[in-house]
């Protein structure tokens, strides 16, 4: 068996166990009770509430099912990611990223400065996206980023935009559940989106010759502030476990999407709920698709913690940041090897 380029290998510490741990997983929450009643139950809608409250604090992350996206555009948008990857390098990197516009084909991300093994295709849910020029808090310059255009498949972009239309009902729906186990008010979140920068991604993960050094994406956290995952059977995704910090494999659960809490709702409930890091591994025998979808606010939200939720008893424990300036830095380190360490939102916690 061949081994992997040097670019790809993962310290020892962080390299993957071949032995599974057997574990329960995250928990899987049937949203039902908002998406197939014609009358709402208010007691059904509380106990779903209470759920996805207990699921944030405990894990992070949970499995939503009964969710209202149709099956069937999720199935043509997965085929049609299977074919775009499966054309040629030259003709993928005709909608290569560049310098400017970071949308597009790429295949040398990293991840803590070890590249990944996979290969992805970025594309934005508005176009055009208003971001910071640069990361510097005193240049208030603005950029506008763009999609490309794939040429094959040919309906591609089609199947995509109406995809990321049911992807924001579905964001919205669940930040409203996430406010209400907060204890705010529902629609509390929403002025942060207006203009968001929010993006979906195809992420192809190849077989790999020494599934034992390297990993599809290494450890990080989401910055944004929820992701909404869809992937395929073969598996691959892993969280790590709050309790132990342990690595816990997410078990594919036909048809449903997985959520995670990011960095920016962590801030938001002021430590309550815990953006957590994950990881993909890979293995030597079945490429693997995965498709999350970044739910971010637009690039002028300040981020901090909701007011309603500080009082004596719980300071704030962050100061503000400029969500457009923090997501334009982060991008930036993704794609070669950085001298300093990615900014995180540690570095705005309050001493």
């Amino acid at each position: 068996m061949g081994e992997v380029d040097p670019v790809f290998v993962q310290e020892q510490e962080h390299r993957p166990k071949l032995s599974i741990i057997e574990a329960k997983g995250i928990p899987e929450i049937d949203l039902s009770p908002i998406f197939h009643h014609d009358v709402p139950n208010p007691s059904a809608i509380d106990a779903l509430v209470k759920e996805i409250g207990t699921a944030c604090k405990e894990w992070g992350f949970f499995q939503v099912t009964n969710h209202g996206v149709p099956l069937s555009l999720r199935q043509r948008l997965e085929e049609a990611s299977r074919l775009f990857f499966a054309q040629s390098l030259e003709e993928k990197k005709k909608v290569a990223r560049d310098e400017i516009n970071p949308t597009g084909y790429y295949d040398t991300e990293h991840t803590k400065n070890v590249r990944d093994w996979k290969e992805v295709f970025d594309f934005l849910a508005k176009d055009p996206t208003l971001v910071p020029l640069n990361s510097d808090e005193h240049d208030d310059r603005v950029i506008q980023w763009c999609n490309p255009s794939p040429q094959y498949p040919s309906h591609f972009r089609a199947i995509i935009e109406e995809y990321i239309e049911e992807m924001e009902k579905l964001a919205f729906k669940l930040l409203e559940l996430i406010a209400l186990s907060l204890g705010v008010e529902a629609k509390r979140f929403e002025e942060f989106f207006k203009d968001q920068t929010s993006f979906i991604r195809f992420n192809h993960y190849p077989p790999c010759p020494s599934p034992h050094l390297a990993l599809g994406v290494g450890r990080h956290k989401d910055a944004g502030a929820l992701t909404i995952l869809a992937q395929d059977d073969v598996g691959g995704l892993e969280v790590k476990r709050k309790t132990d910090q342990e690595w816990v494999p997410v078990k594919p659960t036909r048809d449903a999407y997985i959520i995670n809490v990011c960095d920016i709702i962590q801030v938001w409930s002021n430590d309550a709920y815990e953006s957590v890091e994950h990881r993909a591994t890979v293995n030597t025998e079945k490429e693997r698709f995965s498709i999350p979808f970044f739910f971010n606010p637009g690039h002028d939200a300040e981020i901090k913690p909701l007011e309603e939720l500080i009082h004596k008893q719980n300071p704030s424990k962050y100061r503000p940041y400029k969500w457009g300036k923090f997501f334009v830095h982060r991008l930036h380190s993704n794609f070669k090897k950085q001298e300093a360490e990615n900014l995180q939102i540690y570095h705005y916690k309050l001493p």
